[in-house]
């Protein structure tokens, strides 16, 4: 959208149209301008119409926030944000590819080389300005994809390769593409989604998105594709040649430059860019048109920043991992790539005949002639460096102070301004919001519209405009006043940063992965270690087959090995819930005994669940009435796009509060999933039928965090919300008390001193309660009595998994958000001995892109020596430390501390693992993580990396000691997963069984140890239904083992992972909807299934007529098939004599024996695959299925 109108109106200002002027003529090539910076992008959005500008920003933050300001005031389109590395440019790191997908989008426009034309305004952090990139970017071609266009697909892959991408078995993150027979996977860095394009031969038939978490296509084909470069440095020929030529100077690098002159793309490749590339490096402002404005925002700010960052990457150069030139002949001359001063940076722009202007918040202070002293008598320097002898010109405006929710006194502003005369203007972030306003407003008699997007300002009354304003300013030149709702409820906006809300995600793939020696549990035998999976052909047919070792029957033999074909592969779970446990004995005693006593367990816990539910529904609230007006208008005020299962999950609780019976639901979702949205939306339809509301959390932290949410999302309502905790005094406690009390209060934010006898509720009809199973039990019997009255919703950030969520629905009420981003980037994970500067710089880095660390220090005793320390080796970070020994208040004091960046550093215990959501804290250091378990680390390395940026964590062992096997085995699993993948799922499962342990009783570990979770709970599942009535007996096994070649080849699916994935999905159908799901599945992801992928299709959908007719087995016996067990009825045997006059049945085992089919001429083959399966199909059809009654006629 445009706000031209009010761009103009500020354009008006004498002091701005003469900067305008200056800048078309050009002829002030050097100067400052003073005003506060909520002015700032109009300035820039008037500039931007003479020519291009270049908007430099001390951080990225600040970089993504005006970008997204501009964006709403110009067209988003004319608006480019240029991202710095998260590298350092000597880091053996790459940078992301999607940071570089964005920066090589930009550089393409401004070559011309892009369809979209050169932005008129670039925003860029300092880092970009200062960091010299590789010449030529802009010329990068992208690699294009049209549908209906020629491309072979190994082509397509060679260029994917040479445009840095590399080739997986399953696309997951960006960078990444897989070829599959006639269907290419890729994800480019700079899309929402990754793309299939679907070949016929050479030709594209059709391209279309896909979603990571499940692998399935989605939406309306797309006519083209563009899949940009993932490095900003290629590896061309030429590239190539140089790296094999270093490589006898420079052993020590001989792993990079191996590769590299191999055509592989390696980690950290672009360190090396200086001494690779021909051409040499150059900088981004070389880059930009030559009638650029450069606009440095904040120049002290920006200088400062600059320096450090100059310092730090000197530092780092000397100190980096392997310093580059340790060992080598000649060092290798990197610094070509370091960053270069500001005042050179400068004085290159002005040089070319770029205008460098500077933006500052205030003047440049006292005359020339004042002395200003401190205290101490010392001369103070107020001069800025190379910037003094600057034209300076102030822009006659101020900055707006926050009304703090205080609403009659922003009415009174607003009316007082217009009453003089002047035009009044009142930004708001969404249409919603801006319909509220102009109501607020209208109910206190001032007249207001909400502005259409081309419309000019009117002078009577209040213009509201939809627009994404952090702050208000008044003009006082100009005789305006531009108000945003952030002033009137003075919590200032999210960060626009964290603003991507993810994409639904329907059922997570998880591939089986199973390495050699892997415990896994089969259903009838017991745990079992995973061998290996094989493929035999016995005859014609050939099949797959997972080996599975158990104990030997007898003492000294080798272990019992059974082989499962893989349409059982429904019988076979990986085990989860112990250490290492003892394999069982094939038909053994013992596995029977241990999963009779799981039973009897679950049991008496699916007997609880079916009570608490029984006497929940007789009992009698409140039933809440539909929407109100307001909340349509809150809900549309929302500043993300909902996600599907978000959206599910708030029309789940609000039916549930408009029932007559109690709501009891349970809301699951990882931290920054979106489930405060869900309460915040509840407790308002509460509050609008009159009714209060508690919400309810474990820690002081979350009271702050929780307060905030609430009381931005409320702002313009009429809604009072209240925080109790221990950081207020004891007199704003009694206030907040009596609000309660007399029903001022509508809500209520504290800790469970909420739930203790001292606060009164007027009339509470909602209890919000977040992650109660860190509640006490005490506190948890106070909130079972408040259960059967009044509703509650309950959150949870510890997943609960699917499996049981399925188990026990319709007792208790469950919505899961589920809902990842599409890709979280991995945690890049070191281990190695501890080093005082490798520790140093690692906190540098982190504080270099304004980030916050933690640093795990597992003894108490020591823990403020290793704080000391700290700060001794990084000076200029605040560092604190936390441990469980510390009185609970100075805890959670400094926990809100580092939340609210008031320290850099927190040396802390592992008190962090539990739900710590700190997005911006991004760097991990455990100093002695030889010392720690295995989903221990896991559950340390996820608080770090939540966020956009990059996680780092290091894993530190003392140099002086050997470590254990064990220990070394840990560290090194930790690092070859530092993606999301298997060791991500075995720190979930871990989370799994805390989730079911809180939801089933946490008495439960030793029966899930026992048999391994997966068949704990599909035990539990089938005891919920026994209970209800719906159980039927246990499932038996269904044995099929015909002479019929079906099987996944590898040339259809080609990893074993991904096969065994496909083999269990089919082996779990239990309906014919179930198993087209499954095909049209493979179909989309593998492509048309042939020859034997298809007989197994058969095979599958054979079993589920098989199953339904009650038959165990169907095997080849010599000439004969065997069906079993039967008992027929007299008519069926009857046609069995008729159809098969061979057949022979055996009373005794309740076998049949049928004989196979003959081949139609002499000497010809029986038939077999699907001709063979079709027979075996009829047969069952006649004889084996069930009889139905005849119809009462």
């Amino acid at each position: 959208m445009s706000l031209s109108a009010l761009v103009s109106r500020i354009a008006s200002d004498p002091v701005l149209s003469e900067v305008v002027d200056d800048a078309r003529r050009r002829t002030v090539n050097a100067f400052d301008l003073t005003g506060p910076p909520a002015l700032r992008p109009f300035v820039v959005a008037a500039l931007a119409q003479v020519a291009p500008v270049l908007l430099v920003t001390s951080t990225y933050r600040e970089a993504e926030n005006v970008t997204a300001v501009l964006g709403s005031i110009l067209d988003p389109d004319d608006v480019a944000y240029y991202p710095a590395w998260e590298t350092l440019p000597h880091e053996r790191l790459s940078p992301r590819s999607d940071t570089v997908g964005r920066r090589l989008s930009v550089l393409r426009r401004f070559a011309g080389t892009d369809e979209q034309p050169p932005p008129k305004v670039v925003i860029a952090p300092v880092r970009s300005l200062l960091q010299p990139q590789v010449k030529g970017l802009g010329q990068m071609r992208p690699v294009r994809v049209e549908a209906g266009s020629e491309h072979d697909p190994e082509e397509l892959a060679r260029d994917l390769v040479a445009a840095a991408y590399t080739r997986v078995d399953l696309v997951e993150r960006r960078g990444e593409f897989t070829v599959r027979g006639g269907i290419l996977d890729v994800f480019s860095p700079t899309s929402e989604h990754p793309v299939r394009i679907d070949f016929f031969g050479d030709t594209v038939e059709e391209i279309r998105s896909f979603t990571v978490a499940d692998q399935r296509s989605f939406g309306e084909p797309l006519a083209e594709f563009t899949a940009s470069p993932c490095r900003e440095m290629l590896i061309t020929e030429q590239v190539r040649e140089r790296a094999l030529a270093l490589l006898d100077d420079h052993p020590e690098l001989s792993e990079m430059l191996e590769k590299i002159a191999l055509g592989t793309a390696v980690e950290g490749m672009e360190s090396l860019a200086p001494a690779l590339v021909e051409g040499g490096m150059e900088l981004m402002i070389d880059a930009l048109p030559d009638d650029t404005i450069v606009l440095i925002a904040d120049p002290e700010l920006i200088r400062g920043r600059a320096a450090d960052l100059v310092t730090m990457s000197q530092e780092f150069l000397a100190s980096s991992w392997q310093a580059a030139a340790a060992g080598g002949k000649t060092p290798i001359d990197l610094a070509a790539s370091a960053y270069r001063d500001l005042a050179q940076v400068r004085a290159e722009a002005l040089d070319r005949g770029l205008l460098w202007w500077t933006l500052s918040p205030f003047s440049a202070g006292p005359g020339a002639d004042e002395v200003i002293r401190t205290d101490d008598g010392e001369v103070v320097d107020l001069s800025t460096g190379p910037m003094t002898g600057v034209d300076s010109r102030t822009l006659a405006a101020r900055a707006v102070d926050s009304w703090r929710g205080n609403v009659d006194a922003a009415i009174g502003d607003i009316r007082r301004a217009l009453t003089a005369g002047w035009q009044v203007v009142l930004a708001a972030e969404g249409t919603g919001l801006g319909k509220r306003m102009v109501q607020l407003l209208g109910e206190h008699e001032i007249p207001a519209r909400l502005a259409d997007h081309e419309g000019d300002l009117h002078d009577d009354v209040v213009n509201v405009i939809i627009a994404d304003l952090a702050q208000g300013f008044v003009a006082e030149g100009i005789n305006l006043a531009v108000f945003t709702a952030a002033d009137l409820s003075g919590q200032r906006t999210a960060d626009k940063s964290q603003r991507k809300m993810p994409a639904r995600r329907k059922n997570q793939i998880d591939p089986l992965q199973l390495s050699t020696g892997d415990s896994v549990v089969h259903e009838q035998h017991g745990v079992g270690r995973y061998i290996e999976m094989v493929q035999r052909t016995i005859g014609d047919a050939t099949r797959e087959y997972l080996v599975i070792e158990y104990a030997p029957s007898k003492r000294g033999q080798p272990g019992d090995r059974l082989f499962v074909p893989m349409d059982q592969l429904d019988q076979v779970t990986r085990y989860v819930g112990g250490e290492n446990p003892t394999l069982d004995k094939m038909g053994g005693a013992d596995w029977a005994k241990r999963k009779g006593r799981a039973r009897k367990a679950v049991r008496q816990i699916a007997a609880e669940l079916i009570k608490l539910y029984a006497a929940r529904q007789a009992s009698r609230g409140h039933a809440f009435g539909p929407d109100t007006t307001w909340q349509r208008e809150l809900e549309d005020a929302f500043n993300y796009v909902e996600t599907p299962d978000q959206l599910a999950a708030i029309t789940e609780v609000k039916q549930d509060m408009e029932q007559i019976v109690p709501m009891d639901r349970l809301i699951c979702g990882d931290v920054g999933y979106g489930k405060t949205e869900i309460a915040v939306r509840a407790a308002f339809k509460a509050v609008q039928d009159g009714k209060q509301v508690a919400v309810l959390v474990p820690t002081t932290l979350l009271v702050q965090q929780h307060y905030a949410t609430f009381a931005d999302r409320y702002a313009g309502f009429p809604v009072r919300v209240a925080g109790l905790s221990r950081f207020q005094t004891e007199a704003e406690a009694k206030k907040v008390r009596e609000g309660v009390a007399d029903g001022s209060v509508d809500v209520v934010v504290g800790t469970h001193r909420l739930l203790s006898g001292e606060v009164e509720f007027k009339d509470l009809g909602l209890v919000i309660i977040d992650e109660e199973q860190r509640f006490g039990v005490e506190h948890k019997e106070a909130l079972k009595r408040l259960r059967m009255d009044v509703d509650v919703l309950a959150m949870s950030a510890t997943p609960i998994p699917r499996t049981l969520e399925m188990a026990i629905t319709g007792i208790r009420e469950m919505s899961t958000i589920a809902t990842p981003p599409e890709e979280r980037h991995p945690v890049l994970t070191f281990a190695g001995p501890y080093e005082e500067a490798q520790v140093a710089a690692a906190i540098r880095r982190e504080l270099m892109r304004e980030g916050q660390v933690f640093f795990i220090h597992n003894r108490v005793q020591s823990i403020e020596k290793t704080a000391k320390k700290i700060a001794e080796l990084v000076p200029e970070a605040k560092v604190v430390t936390a441990h469980g020994q510390m009185g609970e208040a100075k805890l959670e004091q400094v926990m809100v501390d580092f939340w609210e960046r008031r320290a850099d550093v927190l040396v802390c215990t592992t008190i962090v693992e539990a739900g710590l959501d700190i997005s911006t804290a991004n760097t991990l250091i455990i100093e002695r993580a030889d010392l720690l378990g295995l989903s221990q680390l896991h559950q340390l390395r996820g608080r770090v990396g939540r966020g956009r940026e990059r996680g780092y964590a290091y894993f530190l062992y003392p140099p002086d000691r050997s470590l254990t096997e064990t220990a070394h085995d840990r560290l090194a699993t930790m690092t070859a997963h530092s993606d999301l993948g298997a060791g991500m799922q075995i720190a979930m499962k871990d989370l799994e069984i805390r989730g079911a342990g809180n939801l089933l009783g946490g008495e439960q570990s030793g029966h899930i140890a026992d048999v391994g979770f997966d068949l704990y709970i599909r035990l539990v599942g089938e005891a919920v239904a026994d209970f209800r009535g719906e159980g039927g007996e246990p499932e038996p096994e269904v044995r099929i083992e015909l002479p019929v070649d079906a099987h996944l080849p590898e040339d259809y699916i080609e990893t074993e992972r991904l096969r065994l994935e496909m083999y269990k999905r089919l082996a779990e159908t239990r309906t014919p909807d179930d198993l087209s799901a499954v095909v049209a599945e493979m179909t989309d992801r593998y492509g048309e299934p042939t020859g034997p992928v298809l007989t197994l299709i058969d095979v599958a959908r054979f079993r589920l007529a098989a199953r339904a007719a009650g038959l165990r087995e169907v095997v080849a016996q010599g000439n004969f098939i065997r069906f079993g067990p039967a008992e027929l009825p007299d008519s069926r045997r009857m046609r069995l004599k008729r159809l098969h006059p061979r057949a022979v049945l055996k009373e005794q085992t309740k076998m049949v024996l049928i004989p196979r089919p003959r081949a139609e001429r002499v000497g010809g083959k029986p038939p077999t695959d699907v001709e063979l399966l079709q027979w075996a199909s009829k047969v069952v059809e006649d004889i084996f299925a069930p009889v139905l009654a005849p119809a009462a006629g």
